[in-house]
């Protein structure tokens, strides 16, 4: 298995979509009601919203290649684009996305290592992220690589506010 990671930029803006709507719909259909994913999807991953997103300097998006096909992307923030004010020495990893093909391959930590280098590379001194509660093998996850939980905030799935815990890593 060869694995690489590699920029995204605004021509990847359809694919980025399209594996966007499908890990995300993999990985929360099953526990969310159609019309709340349906709600979600509309909003978060519009074209135009992605476009935003890759137009702004304070977020990155790569794309986690396997044997040559996408497996899955990674989301890093900084400044004001981390989605909670945390300062200037965090980074957020707002999405770790794995196409269900790919999952259990020891990806996630490849992108995990990823968002720590370029967090090392800012001077950041921790990285965060949110992580639905329910979301089990994901805090499993996290908490494996030295994540802890140090807050919570809410999540809008459609009109049903969910509790995302916010686990954080500081770096050494």
């Amino acid at each position: 298995m060869t694995e690489k990671i590699t920029k995204c930029n605004l021509e990847d803006l359809q694919v980025l979509r399209e594996i966007s709507i499908e890990t995300f719909n993999d990985t929360f259909s099953n526990q969310n009601s159609a019309d709340n994913m349906k709600a979600y999807l509309d909003r978060a991953f519009t074209s135009t919203q992605l476009e935003q997103e890759l137009a702004n300097h304070s977020s990155q998006f790569y794309f986690m290649w396997c044997d040559e096909e996408i497996a899955g992307y990674l989301k890093v923030n900084v400044n004001d684009a981390q989605s909670e004010e945390m300062g200037d020495e965090f980074l957020e990893i707002e999405r770790i996305y794995i196409r269900s093909k790919f999952q259990r391959k020891g990806l996630g930590k490849y992108l995990i290592d990823k968002a720590i280098e370029i967090a090392e590379e800012q001077n950041k001194k921790s990285i965060w992220l949110g992580v639905w509660e329910k979301n089990e093998k994901a805090i499993r996850f996290y908490n494996k690589l030295g994540f802890v939980q140090t807050g919570a905030h809410s999540f809008y799935m459609g009109d049903e506010e969910q509790m995302d815990i916010i686990m954080t890593k500081t770096l050494i």
